[in-house]
């Protein structure tokens, strides 16, 4: 699954689409243009107009050339969006250059192309656009044309507070492209994420639509294997001490009277037993989760607790079978000798631990464990896991209503230990588990 979802780093997934760029870029022409004739025209402040109106007249013929060439949904590869918000920044450079440089009160605007790149670039195009406008920042510290002021009145900075302006600007580069490319980032995981868990809820969907086509399938044999039956029998009959066909059709009709017994099972698995199938016990819950992992050279403990009045049935849940599989697979593989199972109930909770003799929980990562892309455990390999499974378990089981508890055990002969707790009447009736999160809501 993660072969299929990618790593979060891939090109895929810094693509900006270009209508995006375009109407950012028109929103700035329109600004500028209006700035330039408030000043110019509005306060009477020497300008060059006609210079100023070159440089925005460039960024809108860029626009309708990327407007005629691609459609408006086309995603732009990452170098090709670099380019562009590269040219915005030295655009807007250039008219900071003849309008006072940082002294003018427009220039913290050389943030915008860094933090756009921030929320849709990869790390290393954002850095260097970066470091590209913080040198354009500091070279308008020192060479810019004179801030427009009114006729016969000169007004000057003092250096101290252009240094304050140049610290201020490459301050709010950094601060607001680190956290716009963090904030993008998680969103970017989180989608993931969230699309490996739609898939494996589509895959448990598609398993559980299996047993309808089989009754369908079962329905639709009946018939003609009926025929195929009685003709058996009556060539059996007619043909049966024929040396050369005897054995043929005995055993025709014997195949035959088995593919009976065979759809005959299907019939009442998806009828007489789809209510039995559909409740599922606490023990049999626990049973059919460990199965798969019996025979990994990991012993596999059950240890009951204290169990108050007559056992939970629930009803099956593929999300919560999924869930707790995943967090037994990866007890299993992390531990040395043992896993432990362990349950009780009451009258008021269900609880299910699972306890392995592992390495244990990291513990600069166990407070963030079930985060997508977290590495969970001590000694993991490079590249082994992105944490999207231990993320996909905890948001199902979450869902089915219960409590995760991630911890280390104080007993130096175990390593981690996760408990879920579901209240009880959840546990029995698992739509009330969404009632609960509407209320919540």
């Amino acid at each position: 699954m993660e072969k299929i979802l990618g790593s979060p780093d891939l090109q895929q997934s810094h693509r900006l689409r270009l209508n995006t760029l375009l109407r950012l870029r028109w929103l700035a022409i329109v600004g500028q243009s209006i700035a330039v004739i408030v000043v110019a025209y509005g306060l009477h402040f020497p300008l060059p107009v006609s210079l100023c109106f070159v440089l925005i007249a460039c960024s809108a013929w860029l626009n309708l050339v990327l407007a005629f060439r691609y459609p408006a949904a086309h995603r732009l590869p990452p170098l090709a969006a670099m380019g562009i918000l590269t040219f915005d920044s030295l655009q807007l450079a250039g008219l900071l250059f003849m309008t006072g440089g940082l002294t003018n009160p427009f220039a913290l605007l050389m943030t915008v192309p860094v933090v756009i790149s921030a929320t849709s670039l990869p790390l290393r195009l954002t850095a260097a656009l970066g470091v590209l406008v913080m040198a354009g920042a500091t070279l308008l510290a020192f060479v810019h044309w004179p801030l427009p002021w009114y006729d016969g009145a000169e007004i000057a900075m003092p250096f101290i507070y252009v240094g304050g302006i140049w610290m201020a600007v490459l301050s709010s580069i950094a601060f607001t492209g680190i956290y716009a490319f963090r904030v993008a980032q998680e969103a970017r995981l989180l989608a993931n994420a969230l699309a490996a868990t739609e898939l494996v809820l589509q895959r448990e969907q598609h398993l559980s639509a299996l047993d309808g086509l089989a009754a369908a399938a079962a329905h639709e044999l009946g018939t003609p294997l009926a025929t195929i039956t009685l003709v058996a029998k009556e060539m059996e009959k007619a043909l049966g001490t024929d040396p050369r066909y005897g054995e043929d059709i005995t055993l025709l009709r014997s195949q035959s009277e088995r593919c009976r017994e065979i759809l005959k099972r299907l019939t009442s698995l998806s009828s007489e037993g789809e209510a039995h199938m559909a409740r599922l016990p606490l023990t049999s819950l626990v049973e059919e989760v460990i199965a798969p992992h019996r025979d990994f050279g990991i012993s596999i403990k059950l240890s009951p607790g204290e169990c108050v009045g007559p056992e939970p049935v629930g009803r099956r849940n593929p999300g919560v079978i999924y869930g707790i599989g995943n967090l037994v697979e990866n007890a299993v593989d992390f531990a040395h000798e043992s896993v432990t199972i362990g349950w009780s109930w009451n009258d008021e909770a269900v609880k299910l631990s699972i306890i392995d003799d592992g390495p244990g929980f990291p513990a600069e990562v166990i407070d963030r464990i079930g985060e997508p892309y977290v590495s969970t455990r001590h000694g993991a390999e490079p590249g082994g896991g992105l944490g999207l499974g231990l993320f996909i378990a905890k948001t199902l089981l979450e869902r089915s209503g219960a409590a995760l508890i991630f911890r280390n055990s104080t007993d130096p002969a175990r390593g981690a230990v996760i408990e879920m707790v579901w209240p009880r009447a959840i546990f029995l009736n698992p739509e009330s588990a969404v009632a609960t999160m509407f209320d919540r809501a």
